[in-house]
Order: structure tokens, then sequence, then C-alpha cells
């Protein structure tokens, strides 16, 4: 576990400006020789003025919601005095929607809850479908999937971190933060054929093995990122108005954390070192080594330098993985579930039955149940399954962490300035597509 150091020393402040980035106010008087001299504040400065508490509306059509996010807030001033977040206008209805579509058939659906985890979502619904299969997976395909979770966590992070950067302010470190995620979909592109909504595994395996060339394209990636990352950290860590923006907003112990349910960067920003891929391993993540991230006030500032801290940990992922990767077969050897090779359903009669029966009927999993929960970007992600032993999930049930995690936001803003509601809900990090599944 590692311990993030709290203290910030600003640089790249701005003249005029403490070191919160708050203006200086310097009151004069003109002392007898005609010359100005500061004096002390005095007590009260604007007298106490009575006023209507007024009812605004952020979203659900404003670009710093992150989405189609209404939050109704009740204002003394610019202060919140209160908070209410409305949901539901995405109505997206993933959930019903699986319960009519085959196993396979629901893994373009889960590209599309949370946009940003595309692949990491597939990997995830394969995990928990397997397990009510009572499916092994194969030991390339294993580290293929690490490589798939890991790039993924960086696209959302990248995305994210640039993001906020435009809510806060800063627009430079977002075109290089963009950037960098252009490279990753390239990667994505080549590997699978897409890039934002990649439909990329299979129950018992996955769409496409890596094409030629493909790992040394990622080990030069996994080599130049972590430049862009020390200049980011160069331009925002210890810059006046960054820190003045983050620092103290938003924030909760842990154990309002806890209570709230919150997982991810929001829980351990808090100082809970709570990680799916450390405290219940799955895909051998307890053979790798990297560090868990920990805050210690759980506020904006600590959001960001643990999200931002996980970037260089998911490099150190992706070396990992590069080397283990093993040769072999992507695919489980059982044709009931996976697809056989075109060349064997155009050549073999056997072949061709399990390839028709699959696509018209789909594989059957046995009568039972299964939860499978993973480290997404965004939190603890699970997913629900019930079978009935037919070909479609009987239930499907997402358990999505930008849905737990937002409910904290009334808590989260109340008392704050109406300037840094944008700040604070940027440092939850939702996506509207996994709350209004």
């Amino acid at each position: 576990m590692a311990t993030i150091k709290r203290t910030v020393e600003v640089e790249l402040s701005t003249t005029g400006l403490d070191a919160q980035g708050r203006p200086q106010r310097v009151p004069l008087a003109v002392a007898e020789d005609g010359s100005t001299v500061a004096v002390a504040a005095p007590p009260s400065l604007e007298p106490e003025l009575e006023g209507e508490h007024m009812l605004i509306n952020i979203g659900p059509q404003h670009p710093a919601t992150h989405g189609v996010l209404r939050l109704v807030l009740e204002l003394d001033g610019e202060t919140v005095v209160r908070c209410i977040p409305h949901i539901g206008y995405l109505h997206c209805g993933f959930e019903k929607i699986g319960e009519y579509r085959q196993y396979n058939q629901i893994i373009p659906w889960t590209d599309r809850e949370d946009y940003l985890n595309s692949i990491g979502n597939n990997v995830a619904f394969a995990l928990g479908a397997e397990r009510l299969f009572g499916i092994e997976i194969t030991e390339r395909c294993t580290v293929l999937r690490v490589i798939a979770m890991e790039l993924s966590r960086i696209i959302s992070h990248l995305v994210w971190l640039g993001t906020t950067c435009i809510d806060i302010g800063a627009f430079t470190p977002f075109l290089w933060l963009f950037q960098e995620r252009e490279n990753v979909y390239a990667l994505l592109e080549r590997w699978i054929g897409a890039r934002l909504t990649t439909t990329a595994t299979r129950v018992g395996g996955m769409a496409a093995d890596l094409p030629n060339g493909w790992t040394e394209q990622l080990q030069t990636f996994i080599t130049l990122f972590p430049k862009t990352l020390d200049e980011v950290d160069r331009v925002l860590t210890r810059n006046g108005i960054w820190v003045g923006r983050t620092v103290g907003l938003g924030a909760m112990t842990a154990e309002e954390a806890l209570n709230y349910g919150l997982s991810g960067a929001m829980l351990r920003a808090s100082g809970v070192a709570y990680d799916v891929r450390k405290d219940f391993p799955y895909l051998d993540y307890e053979t790798y080594d990297f560090d868990v991230p920990v805050g210690t006030n759980g506020d904006v500032y600590d959001r960001f330098l643990v999200r931002f801290e996980e970037l260089r940990q998911s490099v150190r992922i992706l070396e990992q993985a590069l080397r283990r990767l093993p040769d072999g077969p992507v695919n489980i050897d059982d044709h009931r579930v996976i697809l056989p090779p075109k060349s064997k359903a155009t050549s073999e009669m056997e072949s061709m039955i399990h390839h028709f029966k699959q696509v018209m009927e789909g594989p059957r999993p046995p009568i039972g149940e299964a939860y499978v929960a993973v480290e997404s970007p965004k939190g603890e992600k699970g997913y629900y399954m019930v079978s009935d032993g037919t070909s479609k999930p009987v239930r499907w049930r997402i358990r999505p962490p930008s849905f737990v995690n937002l409910s904290a936001i009334p808590r989260m803003v109340e008392g704050h300035l109406l300037s840094d509601v944008i700040a604070i809900n940027a440092s939850i990090d939702i996506v509207m597509g996994e709350i209004d599944r």
C-alpha cells in the first residue's frame, strides 16, 4: 500500500495569489508622509444582508455534469445549502434488455454502460458468465484480459483528468492527455477492430488474438507514456490555482466513505486501501506487483493524486503482463460454448452443427447464479446473473460504481460555493450510461 504525501509545495503560482490560489487583498491606508501602508482588515468588511434562497438547475444539458445529470441546488448567495441530484434522463434499460439476449449478445450492451471502460466491462461480464458456465479460460486469455483491463483503466483516467482540467480551467494538459488516449485507442483498434465500443470478449475467450507486432507497439506506448505523466504532474500537482480549486473540497472521512458505499479512487482517497484486485483477486492479479495509492483527506485533490498514481501503476502491470504473455490458444477448446474456427465450420459437419446451434440458440449454462466483481476505473463493478438453464439469463443485475459514488454528492457539495460544485462533481468520475442502466 502506497501512502500519498499530503504536504503540497506550491509552484508555478500567480502574482497576487496566496498558496491556495486565492486573491490576496491587502487594504491600504495613507500615512502622514503621503505614502501608502498596509493595515489590518477590519473585523467585518461587508454588512450582513438578508436575502432569500435561490433554486437553480445545473443540467441535465450541461457540459460540466458529464452526462445528462441534473443537480437542483438551493443557494444562499453563492453557498450551496442543499443539493438534490436527479437521474433517469438516459433510461438505457440494459438490465431488462439482457434478459432477452443470449450471453454473448449481451456483451455489446456492456460496451455502452461505462463507454470509457468498454473493454473492461467486456472482461467483467465474461468472467461472470464463465463462473456461471463453470469454465476455466486459457493462460494466454487470462494475460490478454489483464492487458485489456489496464489499458481500459488508462483510457478512463485520461478522459477523467482531461475533462477535469477543462472544468477547472486548464486546457493544455487536456490536449496532452487526449493524445495519449488516442494512442491507446489505436492499439485497441488494431487488436479488436473497434475503438470506443469494443465487444472484445466471448464467453470462454476473446474475439481475436493479438496481431503480429502488437506487443512491440504496446511496449513503445508504455515506454513513452510516463513522460507525458511527468509533464502533467509538473504542470498541475503543485500549481497554485489547481491546488486552490481542489484542496479541502468535497472531503469525505473514511467512515463517511464506507457508510455511503463508495469504492475505487473515491474510497481510497479517504484513506481506505480497498482494491478488488488485491482483496478479491481475479485474473491472477495477486501475482502482479503493484501498489494501491491511498489518500489522507478524501478531498478533490486527493482523488486527483490517487487516480494519477493509478495511471503509473497500470503501466507497471502492463510491463509485467507483457513479460509473462504465453503462447497458446486464446479460446477454450469446447465448441459447445465458443464458435469453432470458420475454416472448420465450412469443412467439417460437426463444427458446422456447433456453429449453427450457437448462433441460433446460444450456449446454455446450468441452472444457478453467479456474481463477479472487478476493480473498474470508477470503483467496484459487479455483474450478477441468474440462469434457469436456457440460453438467456432470467435476471441480469449490474452493480455500477458511478451510481453508488454519485449518491454522496449532496454530502460533498453542501456548504461549498457554487463554483466548487463543478470541481467536486468532476472528482466523482461518473458516466451516466452506467447510472441510468
